[in-house]
């Protein structure tokens, strides 16, 4: 797979979320599987919810009905919803 040399590469630098916007006809599951990638492959020192909202602005503006744009939107909306601290120790 070619390596992302574009103004997204520090983001997305296996190039998988600029792969998925020159695919014709991707739905939204294979858009979901290539974040899931994506989000497997970010270097844990980075922030995904700053990295997913930098993506989302990127690509927002000239692909606003992209389905990868609509998974990029969902994937920030949970970033930021707040989790429960689950488990008995949280009560």
């Amino acid at each position: 797979m070619p390596r992302n040399t574009g103004p997204t590469a520090a983001l997305d630098p296996r190039g998988l979320i600029v792969e998925a916007y020159r695919i014709d006809g991707i739905g939204a599951e294979d858009c979901r599987t290539i974040y899931f990638d994506w989000a497997l492959g970010v270097d844990a020192a980075r922030d995904m919810k700053s990295d997913t909202a930098a993506l989302v602005a990127h690509y927002a503006a000239t692909e606003p009905d992209h389905p990868m744009t609509a998974v990029l939107r969902e994937g920030l909306a949970q970033a930021e919803a707040p989790r429960r601290r689950g488990g008995r120790r949280a009560r």
